[in-house]
């Protein structure tokens, strides 16, 4: 992560400048017409992403948010840039955390798409953020094979990912999923050298949420819009107990997001940031 800040009164303007609340996610997401992941979130090939300290961001936070990119969840991020990263971000600050640094993963599945991972970098500031989120290939693959690949996000925060607030304050960092199937069982070796340009051994669902747990708080949030997704939300509470969070609505998912890190962190700071322009979005 850099040595940028949230500057949510700016966020705002550059979006209206870009006309993100009028645009078309095809217009926004530029990779969707390319057909193809942007080169710089090909997981190949990367040893780490570090959240890192800095003198302006001292304690840093690390947030991994993991978005199911396939066919019946890519709607979620046209409307995290819409309106719910500068909610989810301002909200986090607001609520006495200063020092979020948030990392993008699209999730899609190892077994029948192209690109099943996505990975951004760990950033503060809104410009960065923006630019990751929309980096990002659409690709709205997924199978019928009963599952998405989920458990990739704990591959990648139990074995790629390095904080100072793990290394240094022993202090877990929040990993979410937000998706609407079950999660697949198991990753193969096949699968990971193929995505990660590495790889020999096969992990089950359960040892990788195990290995992520020992750096991070991990939450799957179960977006409940159809019988399947209702179905698999028994499975995900089985597995991840009160972690799993079932909402009716996506546009919850900014605010159960910040109120789970913000309940966190409770320290009754603000941050130094310039959060005008906070007053002018209605907060879910």
């Amino acid at each position: 992560m850099g040595g940028t800040r949230y500057d949510l009164g700016a966020r705002l303007s550059r979006a209206e400048a870009a006309g993100y609340g009028k645009k078309s996610a095809g217009e926004i997401f530029t990779q969707n017409a390319k057909g193809m992941a942007h080169d710089s979130m090909n997981p190949n090939g990367i040893t780490f992403r570090e959240a890192r300290d800095s003198a302006v961001h001292p304690n840093s936070v690390p947030i991994i948010l993991g978005l199911d990119v396939t066919g019946s969840m890519g709607h979620i991020p046209h409307e995290l840039i819409k309106e719910g990263l500068p909610k989810l971000m301002g909200g986090i600050i607001q609520g006495g955390v200063p020092d979020p640094a948030l990392l993008f993963l699209g999730i899609g599945d190892h077994e029948c798409d192209n690109y099943p991972l996505q990975v951004g970098q760990f950033e503060s500031g809104d410009q960065e953020l923006d630019m990751w989120l929309t980096r990002t290939y659409i690709e709205s693959g997924g199978g019928g094979n009963a599952g998405e690949s989920y458990l990739l996000a704990w591959y990648f925060a139990a074995f790629h990912t390095k904080t100072d607030a793990f290394e240094k304050r022993n202090q877990k960092g929040l990993l979410f999923t937000v998706g609407d199937e079950p999660n697949l069982d198991v990753l193969p070796a096949s699968a990971i050298k193929e995505i990660m340009g590495t790889g020999q051994e096969t992990y089950t669902a359960k040892e990788l949420l195990d290995e992520a747990k020992k750096y991070y708080d991990v939450y799957h949030i179960s977006v409940l819009h159809s019988d399947q997704a209702i179905r698999s939300d028994v499975a995900w509470k089985e597995l991840l107990g009160q972690n799993c969070l079932s909402i009716q609505d996506h546009r919850e998912i900014p605010n159960v997001i910040k109120g789970i890190i913000c309940d966190r962190f409770k320290s009754g700071s603000s941050g130094s940031v310039n959060l005008g322009g906070l007053e002018n979005i209605e907060m879910l």
